[in-house]
């Protein structure tokens, strides 16, 4: 009997060190799942926005892809001239037209146009026009002001078709991966002859992704291309109001120089 009862304190007593380290372990297990940690402490990897593009781009078949990103990429590159065109022929159109009047109404013509001459965009090339006329009647001049308008309005939106070619390219090519994904998925069932979830799903998968980029991208354009629009009929604005301002002005001369007489 005191055998018996040695021999199961002894089994006790060896079993109890086995149960404290499994408590342990699922102690520090747990504390590692607060902690976003696995099992075996190591970091949960996490996916960063650049890789799961990448990985989207390589489902969403390379070749469509890369002509919807070369649509991007181009149509980025016109938007972005066109922005850094129009923003530097953008001026202070209020003030060049009170130093111009100053030194008309003063009979400084060479000043004036040199001022206009030295000044950048299409407001001051307008005015050095009318200004090189000014000695001819009035309705020389403004003829001479508007067809040059016209052509300066013709320079603002050049290349502003090519961002509207790229803003209708890229959802028509995500659809035309659309519907070559399509193609893939009835070519697999035909080849495996039954309908599966898994051998649709890849076909599919082609086909939303072509079409989810192909439309990002024309929102994208369409942003910058909205942006170009407005900036351009601001300038105009200004074009126009500069032409009124300077055939006054010119008026308001010879108007003078005919009293003076």
């Amino acid at each position: 009997m005191t055998a018996l009862l040695l021999f199961c304190f002894s089994l006790t007593a060896l079993a109890a060190p086995e149960q404290a380290d499994t408590a342990a372990l699922s102690d520090v297990e747990k504390a590692a799942m607060e902690f976003g940690v696995d099992s075996v402490g190591a970091p949960e990897e996490q996916v960063t926005f650049h890789q799961a593009l990448k990985t989207k781009f390589i489902e969403g078949n390379a070749g469509f892809m890369s002509l919807v990103a070369l649509a991007l990429i181009l149509g980025l590159a016109f938007c972005i001239e066109r922005i850094i065109y129009l923003t530097l022929a953008e001026v202070n159109a209020k003030k060049l037209m009170a130093e111009v009047e100053k030194k008309v109404m003063d009979d400084d013509i060479e000043g004036a146009k040199a001022l206009c001459r030295d000044t950048r965009g299409p407001v001051a090339s307008i005015c050095y026009q009318g200004l090189l006329r000014i000695e001819e009647p009035i309705e020389d001049i403004e003829r001479s002001v508007a067809s040059y308008g016209t052509v300066q309005s013709a320079k603002l939106e050049r290349g502003c078709s090519w961002i509207t070619l790229f803003i209708t390219m890229a959802p028509s090519l995500g659809f035309l991966g659309t519907v070559i994904g399509m193609v893939m998925a009835f070519d697999q069932i035909e080849m495996a002859g039954d309908i599966s979830p898994t051998i649709v799903a890849s076909g599919m998968k082609v086909a939303l992704i072509t079409t989810i980029f192909g439309i990002i991208v024309a929102l994208i354009l369409q942003l910058f291309y909205n942006y170009i629009l407005s900036k351009i009929e601001h300038i105009v604005c200004q074009m126009e109001e500069s032409a009124i301002s300077l055939l006054d002005i010119i008026m308001k001369r010879k108007y003078k120089k005919g009293l003076a007489r």
